[in-house]
């Protein structure tokens, strides 16, 4: 019978080491922020019974400065030592239980770049040893070639405390127990806790891990429309549009609700073939001024400012207004043409022609979006490329580093692989945000091979399950590699929650969202409860993506009606506490009641500046129309507690404090206040 030629397989080394984590189903690198907590595992094992032990070893970047980066062993409290060359981190590896063969360390990593990183696993020969000593000394079984193993294994160390202990172990004047004392002796035990008496080190493969700067990976989005703020009605029916300047005087009162980047729809020319008009209808009015996403005119296209705006220097003006008030701006990047744009002319091969002779237009059936072009990405990928960069690196060339990329999944996966990786070996700084509402595969793969952030389901996750399964699946099962933006709502996505949740459905969804991730984001018109749809559609009546819609904030809020302070105390409570800033550390507890969420974000002390635990804990009501009184049921060791201890709690909304343990009453009125955002303050004295 012929050999089978069977192919190559992963090698297993000599001690196996399985299942390492953080990593990316498809072996991209995994992601970080600087500053993010992150717990590295991996499955280790061996033959027979022998005590084993691991190792994470983590290098940072060549020209990193080692002094700001914290890295500890889960339950040790002492920080690992870097060692010779300070790039490289050596950190003990905790078993998570017994007979789990799970090991871990939680690390807080500081300083951006690609890190590497593996898992040693090694014999533990000494531990081994005295395992087996102790229970052979006591049972006087194999006492003297135990012993002398044991003195072996010291002399195998070479230190002179070590070969003293091991001169202890051979006197046979001694009783085998007297001689077993010599493994206790402190200074034994120090040395070898600082070198190990191991055998057998294997190295698992070698992982990336790419740590980018804080904030793409934590942040408060606000996204408004130039062109509304300012707009005014002229007398005959035509509008003057709001521009840069005008919109500017904006910025400061965005920045008092503490967001920290500015969105900007599409500010480009806007076609005037097929422009829609009010509610998406067909025809457009002479003063209509269409969809921002319709892009490109005889002004020009994706590099050119629509004349209504302003000028370069009006623009410049503004990302320097907004750095002046602590935010940065994000565009969007919408890669699409309207029918007038210069590429349609340029570059004919860049758009389907059908058998009839026209460019195809963008569909979503039943959607049809007559005023867009589609681009068609195989036919010149190259050209395509370069001009993508070109633009890109012109608006870079203003101060813009955040891009919130329209529609990323109906373009091919290679060509943003590409494009974020030339942008960023350039600028590493710059951050993409996918706008992808699609399935889930498309928008995990689009988040592993480059984009920083992610739009999500969060919008259609309203109930408890639907929230705790999606929260729990964003912290743990996805976070190497996709970080979540939690938006409430977009100019396209208004929802039933919305539509019917009143005052009490807005402040949920504000707070599930400002708590249950690091980044999060507004669309303008949110602290206005502005819950009135379309009929037929998930989106408000009247949008602003076809017209203009000036909106007095400063009123509303003078009436009470505004959901501003709401927004401004949720950022406030992000700010101060860096639990909050994390993705990795959500942990869902229970509730008795079927519409009340509960979970906690805790950070340990070690990895605070005032070194002192940080937790918060969510507790909503996510039935808006109702009071609901129920049991919470708390996993006291996720908020780092013991078992039995009570705390003392603090409401962020009311204010009223409250002494918590395991096990506690709430009351959850949706026409009161629907959502305790619980600060915990210590253990009750």
């Amino acid at each position: 019978m012929a050999s089978v030629d069977r192919p190559r397989r992963p090698k297993i080394g000599r001690i196996p080491i399985t299942e390492l984590a953080p990593t990316t189903p498809n072996g991209f690198p995994g992601k970080g922020f600087d500053g993010e907590v992150i717990t590295f595992g991996a499955t280790v094992f061996r033959e027979g019974h022998g005590i084993i032990g691991a190792d994470l070893v983590l290098v940072r970047p060549a020209g990193q400065q080692p002094e700001t980066t914290q890295a500890v062993a889960q339950q040790t409290p002492a920080p690992a030592a870097l060692q010779a060359d300070e790039r490289t981190l050596r950190v003990p590896l905790t078993l998570v239980a017994a007979g789990t063969d799970r090991y871990e360390a939680t690390v807080q990593v500081e300083g951006t770049g690609v890190w590497e990183w593996h898992v040693e696993a090694y014999s533990d020969d000494w531990a081994t040893w005295v395992h087996g000593a102790r229970l052979k000394i006591a049972a006087g079984v194999d006492t003297e070639s135990t012993l002398l193993d044991g003195a072996a294994l010291l002399e195998r160390q070479g230190s002179a405390v070590a070969v003293r202990a091991a001169t202890r172990l051979r006197d046979t004047d001694l009783d085998p127990a007297e001689r077993l004392a010599a493994v206790d002796d402190p200074r034994v035990v120090a040395e070898i806790d600082e070198t190990p008496i191991d055998s057998l080190r294997t190295a698992s493969a070698l992982q990336l891990l790419d740590v980018e700067r804080t904030r793409a990976g934590v942040g408060a989005w606000y996204e408004f429309f130039p062109r509304s703020e300012g707009a005014k009605r002229n007398p005959d029916g035509s509008w003057k549009s709001g521009d840069f300047r005008t919109a500017a005087r904006r910025l400061p009162a965005v920045a008092r609700m503490g967001f920290e980047i500015v969105y900007l729809p599409p500010i480009h020319p806007i076609g005037r073939t097929a422009r829609k008009g009010p509610n998406n209808t067909l025809e457009a009015g002479p003063n209509d001024p269409g969809s921002p996403w319709a892009i490109g005119g005889p002004e020009g296209g994706h590099d050119a400012i629509h004349p209504d705006l302003g000028t370069e220097d009006d623009f410049r003006a503004f990302v320097e207004t907004a750095k002046n008030t602590g935010m940065e701006v994000a565009l969007d990047f919408a890669l699409q043409c309207s029918p007038d744009h210069p590429w349609v002319t340029e570059h004919p091969e860049w758009f389907t022609v059908r058998a009839d002779g026209s460019i195809a237009t963008a569909e979503n059936p039943p959607k049809r979006y007559q005023d867009i072009y589609p681009i068609q990405f195989d036919t010149d990928p190259e050209g395509l490329v370069a001009e993508v960069l070109r633009v890109l690196r012109h608006w870079i060339a203003f101060g813009v580093k955040v891009f919130r990329v329209d529609n990323p999944h109906t373009k091919p996966l290679w060509f943003w692989e590409r494009v974020i990786r030339e942008v960023r070996d350039e600028h590493p700084d710059v951050v993409f945000l996918a706008e992808a509402f699609t399935r889930p595969a498309m928008m995990r793969a689009l988040a592993e091979t480059g984009f920083q952030q992610s739009y999500s389901y969060f919008t259609w996750r309203n109930t408890k399950e639907e929230i705790e399964t999606y929260f729990d699946e964003l912290s743990h099962e996805t976070s190497a590699y996709l970080r979540p933006n939690l938006f409430v709502n977009t100019p396209d996505i208004l929802t039933e929650f919305l539509q019917y949740g009143g005052r009490a459905g807005y402040k949920v969804r504000a707070a599930l969202a400002a708590t249950g991730a690091p980044t999060w984001g507004m669309y303008s018109g949110y602290e206005l409860f502005e819950d009135v749809a379309r009929p037929g559609s998930e989106e408000n009546i009247d949008n602003e993506k076809y017209e203009y819609k000036p909106r007095d904030f400063a009123l509303a809020e003078a009436e009470g009606a505004s959901l501003a302070p709401y927004v401004t105390m949720l950022n406030r409570l992000r700010s101060a506490h860096p639990a909050l800033r994390q993705l990795r550390n959500t942990t869902v507890h229970s509730a008795e009641d079927d519409a009340v969420v509960v979970y906690s974000k805790h950070l340990p002390g070690r990895f605070t500046r005032s070194g002192r635990d940080d937790t918060v804990i969510v507790v909503a009501n996510v039935d808006p129309h109702s009071a609901r009184e129920t049991t919470v049921h708390l996993d006291l060791a996720a908020l780092g507690l013991e078992p039995g201890t009570e705390f003392d709690v603090r409401d962020v909304v009311t204010g009223a404090r409250w002494t918590w343990g395991s096990s506690n009453y709430v009351r959850l009125d949706a026409f009161q206040e629907p959502v305790h955002l619980l600060v915990v303050e210590g253990p009750h004295r």
